[in-house]
């Protein structure tokens, strides 16, 4: 049997939920192994973790590529251990603003946008299931959004990908949550405090955006709780917004 190691796994990492995700586990004596498809978006978070004393490694990886995401997962087991947690963060991918008309996307586009939301947690579920199970234990944890629950005009990109993330979250849960295997899918429902976002909305009131490290703070939660009560989903919002 392949013991688990304090290892977590955040892919889709970048200057906000990702971030503070991994910032959130290293504090907690977790390595983190952090991937994005971007080094520029990798290199800070990992000198941020390590100037704190934590232990964290970056695998630049494209989640859309199969391929790159089993890699990346045997350099993870070779260098790090195997992983207790994975934290599936990456997001479609191809999304603009202001959104385009259904009428104007590409199916090119479309498909990657399912690679990256949908196939990439699949592959990355698959690296970690054998041993979760071996082991009876495992958490992970999907990013998901309000266009998981209802699709809305112009926002297809989005939302066909994330209803497919939920669905995915939901069956894998069905099947895995009896052998003490906890997955999660949390809904963000609202904009994350994010430089562009913030940037998109100078005027927005305080309270509006939902911050990141709290976030993270509800993911070291949601890992955290006994298997008598867990959580499969979440909503997460500002106490300000409509719902």
């Amino acid at each position: 049997m392949a013991p688990l190691s304090k290892v977590a796994v955040v892919i889709g990492v970048g200057p906000g939920i990702g971030a503070e995700s991994a910032k959130k586990f290293a504090s907690k004596g977790y390595s983190v192994a952090l991937l994005s498809r971007s080094v520029d978006k990798l290199t800070p978070v990992e000198h941020e973790i390590r100037k704190a004393g934590g232990k964290a490694l970056s695998f630049p990886t494209d989640a859309g590529k199969p391929a790159e995401v089993v890699a990346a997962f045997d350099k993870i087991k070779q260098q790090l251990g195997h992983p207790e947690v994975l934290i599936y963060n990456a997001g479609p991918g191809g999304t603009s603003w202001p959104p385009p008309s259904a009428l104007d996307l590409k199916p090119d586009d479309f498909q990657a946008a399912f690679a990256s939301g949908v196939v990439g947690a699949l592959t990355a579920s698959q690296q970690v299931l054998p041993a979760f199970v071996e082991n009876q234990k495992g958490t992970i944890i999907f990013t998901g959004a309000t266009a998981a629950l209802r699709g809305g005009a112009k926002f297809a990109m989005l939302s066909a990908p994330k209803f497919a993330l939920r669905s995915l979250a939901q069956s894998l849960a069905r099947e895995f949550q009896s052998q003490k295997i906890h997955i999660a899918h949390v809904n963000i429902d609202g904009m994350v405090e994010l430089p562009r976002s913030k940037a998109r909305m100078p005027d927005a009131p305080d309270g509006f955006f939902l911050k990141p490290a709290a976030i993270a703070d509800t993911y070291w939660a949601l890992h955290e709780q006994d298997p008598s009560a867990w959580t499969h989903e979440l909503d997460l919002r500002p106490a300000i917004e409509k719902w």
